[in-house]
């Protein structure tokens, strides 16, 4: 399963140093506008706790982790509707996504350039966010006002295309507002087709001084600005000193700045829910492994995940709760106090359940 969330954000202000720690890339992270113009691309794996613990019970050779795919977009600036800086390239890229990670300055630093006019130390946040939205939303009203002819003329034919007609009218509406279309009232399968940015998911990274990672108040404040989209506080420098690091190391400079995880780990595990996302798990002596399902998925689709085959000759699936197996401590010892159960074509797929398949060739 293939999907992936676009990082953007005015120039400078961190995206692809937050690339590179997230995915231990040299990904060019320069001080001038456009750094990124191609957009580079990464997997990266989502941290779980249960994978080493269910790795230890079945004595796996390796653990695989579920992944998410992070794309680093070139910077946009005001105007990019327009074609201003890379304009229809950067909105083109993000349309391919499945979800957007605004990545917002808060840091201070008079060497690093802010876009715009202002001096490079001056740092507004709800108006980097204002810029970036705005530049969404005029760009998903040009796809509309260039589809709305095609549905009007469409629709004296084909009766079936009036509720597509009309949630266009209505996400128009909301775009005129200055609001973003996801999370409002507009039914959002109808429009898929159109791809309007403002329609996907959004999670928002403040990039922060290290000083002010652990400012409660400023962390309300900010994702106050942004509720209730995911708010995820880092800074982006001490995020790639840490992933050079050791996981030893990592933890004593994680403890000195009082953190207990480094916060692209909590990206990662955001990014993924935002995604929609959840996984189950298998293991085996070969490898203990997280596969990424959607939530509400059913037993024969999370098979044919590993394998089309598995889902066409589903059969059933014995399932465990990951809890009930550590608990245990062996599948047998599961097995012997009725927690292991078989589930049929009907079952809804939970996250953390340890499955095991049964299929005909």
């Amino acid at each position: 399963m293939s999907l992936s969330i676009g990082i953007v954000g005015l120039p400078n202000v961190g995206k692809s140093t937050l690339f590179n720690a997230l995915t231990k890339n040299n990904v060019l992270a320069a001080n001038y506008p456009f750094a990124t113009i191609e957009p580079n691309v990464g997997m990266v794996g989502v941290p779980d706790a249960r994978l080493p613990k269910l790795a230890e019970i079945f004595t796996s050779e390796k653990i695989l982790p579920a992944v998410v795919s992070f794309v680093d977009i070139a910077g946009i600036v005001k105007g990019a509707s327009e074609g201003a800086g890379l304009g229809n390239k950067f909105l083109a890229n993000i349309r391919e996504t499945d979800a957007i990670c605004q990545v917002i300055r808060v840091f201070n630093d008079e060497n690093v350039m802010r876009e715009g006019e202002r001096a490079a130390a001056f740092v507004d946040p709800a108006s980097d966010i204002e810029v970036i939205n705005t530049e969404l939303g005029l760009a998903d009203l040009q796809t509309i006002e260039k589809a709305l002819p095609r549905l009007e003329k469409e629709v004296r034919i084909k009766k079936e295309v009036a509720p597509i007609l009309e949630a266009v009218k209505q996400a128009q509406e909301i775009l005129n507002a200055g609001k973003l279309l996801y999370g409002s009232k507009v039914d959002l399968t109808l429009i898929a087709d159109l791809h309007l940015m403002t329609a996907k998911p959004f999670l928002y990274v403040f990039n922060v001084d290290a000083a002010e990672l652990d400012d409660a108040e400023l962390r309300k404040k900010l994702a106050a600005m942004v509720a209730p989209s995911e708010a995820i506080f880092l800074d982006a420098k001490t995020e790639a000193e840490l992933a050079e690091l050791d996981d030893a190391d990592a933890m004593e400079l994680l403890s000195a700045i009082g953190l207990e995880e480094p916060g692209l780990s909590t990206l990662a595990r955001i990014g993924f829910n935002t995604l929609g996302l959840q996984t189950y798990l298998t293991a085996g002596p070969k490898e203990t492994r997280a596969w990424t399902i959607h939530k509400g998925d059913t037993a024969p689709v999370a098979a044919g995940v590993i394998h089309t085959d598995f889902q066409k000759g589903f059969i059933k699936a014995e399932i465990v709760a990951f809890s009930d197996l550590v608990d245990a401590g062996s599948m047998a010892e599961a097995k012997a106090r009725g927690k292991v159960r078989m589930e049929g074509k009907e079952y809804v797929m939970s996250d953390g359940d340890v499955v095991e398949f049964r299929f005909n060739n």
